[in-house]
């Protein structure tokens, strides 16, 4: 049998010292603002990514210059929770070091956008301080775990919430690599500000580095073969997507307590134009687990898939390929094996939407949660609507936390009734509750990628156009009364699912500059995906498809029927049951 012809990046991290390869010295080369080409590959694990500012490079081309590198940096944020120091700090290094803006992510994380290499280690201690991080923000591991943010609406949801810490704790990379390289090998204390050693110049080396902690002893030495994704939902509200998820966990309550979780695996939103063969998938629900359970079945399903993933073509390598290749029941018997366990057969439970309740919300304890929409997730001051500052004022006086959704927005959490007022009037002061409260339902229901300037994969724009496309459409609803109507809308500049673009009952995918695909039909649950409707629209063809669609859909909807429902009992797209059938 022929030896098996493993991909670059499976050799670049098997050669990397557990995450080390030549960071340092890719930091410290000051002729240029890139990394080291297999660099670039590594400080992925370490929670970056090299981009360049596309809009200006025909323009440094002309001057003889290099791409304007940078660093994009994404912030883990278990669950989504921070607190109002840690949201303070964020603000304050996006101005230090960053373009100005925070990027609320579809995983709840922070991320940074616009940091120079010289910079970029500054900026990670500047967050280790206030105790978040950036290992396993991105590469081949367990990124951040998601949870549904409503805060205190139940005990349940604290609970749930210990438990998603417990399991982004266990699944984060062991190496020392991360704190030798940007913390100088020292731990963090939260009391006392963080002090580095100085590097020794001649060697480009820490002065006394710590003793390295080579192991791994759930990933191994080249982790996994892909990223690797863990959601947990609390019905009725499907605000995490758990389907789009590897791992996506329903939470199960009895009595008012927190029983165990429905697991659901295989789910994993990329694809790629013109190979039929990657397809975005929703995870199969395979049963139900004692809440004491879920560690050791999570690292059951992430073992099985370290151990049995794609190595080879990086296309094929997440874990919906890797159960479509061994089939449903097989891995599903080997993760009861390694968890010494047999499934459960999974619990009722009903999810009704995916998006986060807006407003005012009281919780069970006697305090209040404000849910504000932030449009496209870019934390960022303009003239007309200085949302950054608004914030940065209530984090100054808030009791509570910050929890960063799913879908882009920001829960202020756990306000006091004394602080209530007080917040209230701050955002008032800047516009910011009246923003939130004023916009249709289909924007309040948007998702949009970053796409371009900075993303290299991006063919076209995302969350910079979004918007102004929503403006038009939010015309036609107007039209025939629907701007109360939640439709899930979601844009993105590839077909990569960044955006969970394949989880909108109204989708664009961008396909070249000013072009997109127009896929309908997604359940408004989360548990269906949409189907390509039209191909290569400009904006002109765009409105032009839509406007007798939803004019059809005012008149002839049944009561209470989502919009991806009836573009489906219509006959518009027909409805994608499998990712198998995702291109029928």
């Amino acid at each position: 049998m022929a030896e098996k012809k493993l991909s670059e990046v499976e050799i670049i991290k098997e050669n990397s010292d557990y995450l080390r390869g030549s960071l340092v010295q890719s930091l410290d080369n000051k002729i240029t603002g890139a990394l080291y080409p297999d660099d670039t590959q590594l400080i992925k694990f370490h929670g970056a990514y090299q981009q360049t500012d596309r809009d200006l490079e025909s323009e440094r081309k002309t001057q003889k210059l290099e791409p304007l590198y940078s660093m994009m940096i994404r912030i883990r944020v278990p669950a989504g929770v921070a607190t109002p120091a840690q949201w303070l700090r964020m603000d304050d290094l996006a101005s230090t070091y960053g373009n100005g803006t925070m990027k609320l992510t579809t995983r709840q994380a922070f991320q940074l956008h616009g940091i120079r290499k010289r910079d970029l280690k500054a900026t990670i201690q500047g967050f280790n301080e206030v105790l978040l991080d950036s290992i396993a923000g991105c590469g081949d591991v367990n990124r951040n775990v998601m949870c549904s943010p409503n805060p205190n609406e139940s005990k349940v949801h604290g609970e749930v919430w210990a438990i998603s810490r417990q399991i982004s704790a266990e699944f984060t990379p062991q190496t020392s690599a991360y704190y030798e390289i940007w913390m100088d090998g020292q731990s963090v204390d939260e009391s006392q500000p963080f002090n580095t050693q100085p590097l020794n110049p001649s060697t480009s080396q820490l002065s006394t580095p710590p003793p390295s902690k080579d192991a791994e002893p759930i990933y191994g030495k080249t982790y996994l073969p892909r990223k690797f994704k863990i959601a947990i939902a609390v019905p009725p509200f499907n605000d995490t997507d758990i389907f789009a998820n590897d791992i996506g966990l329903v939470a199960i309550e009895k009595d008012g307590e927190l029983e165990g979780f429905n697991v659901a695996i295989g789910g994993g939103l990329g694809m790629t134009f013109g190979m039929p063969e990657t397809f975005p998938r929703l995870a199969d629900m395979i049963g139900y687990i004692d809440k004491k359970d879920i560690l050791k079945v999570c690292e059951a399903v992430i073992t099985t898939q370290r151990d049995n993933g794609n190595r080879e073509n990086r296309k094929f390598s997440r874990l919906k390929y890797t159960i479509e290749r061994m089939g449903l029941e097989p891995f599903k018997q080997e993760v009861e094996r390694r968890a010494g366990l047999t499934f459960g057969e999974a619990k009722p439970y009903k999810f009704i939407h995916s998006g986060d309740p807006l407003g005012w919300t009281k919780t069970f304890d006697g305090h209040y949660n404000l849910g504000l929409f932030i449009e496209g997730g870019r934390i960022v001051d303009t003239p007309e609507f200085p949302l950054r500052t608004a914030l940065r004022v209530v984090a100054s006086v808030h009791d509570g936390d910050f929890r960063l959704t799913g879908n882009q927005n920001l829960v202020i959490g756990n306000i006091s009734a004394e602080k209530k007022p007080v917040v209230e009037a701050i955002l008032d002061k800047y516009g910011i509750l009246s923003a939130t409260y004023s916009q249709t339902a289909l924007r309040q229901n948007s998702i949009a990628c970053v796409a371009l300037n900075t993303c290299s994969l991006a063919f076209a724009e995302a969350e910079r156009y979004l918007p102004s496309l929503i403006d038009k459409i939010d015309l036609i609803l107007r039209t025939y009364g629907l701007e109360k109507d939640a439709i899930n809308i979601r844009m993105t500049g590839c077909p990569n699912g960044c955006g969970r673009p394949y989880l909108g009952e109204i989708a664009f995918i961008g396909k070249s500059p000013g072009r997109y695909n127009l896929y309908l039909g997604a359940a408004h649950n989360g548990e269906r995906m949409n189907k390509l409707y039209k191909e290569m629209l400009d904006e002109t063809a765009i409105l032009a498809e839509l406007e007798p669609i939803i004019a059809d859909y005012a008149k002839e909807r049944q009561r209470n029927e989502p919009f991806g429902d009836f573009v489906i009992r219509k006959g518009y797209v027909k409805a994608t049951t499998h990712g198998t059938n995702f291109h029928d």
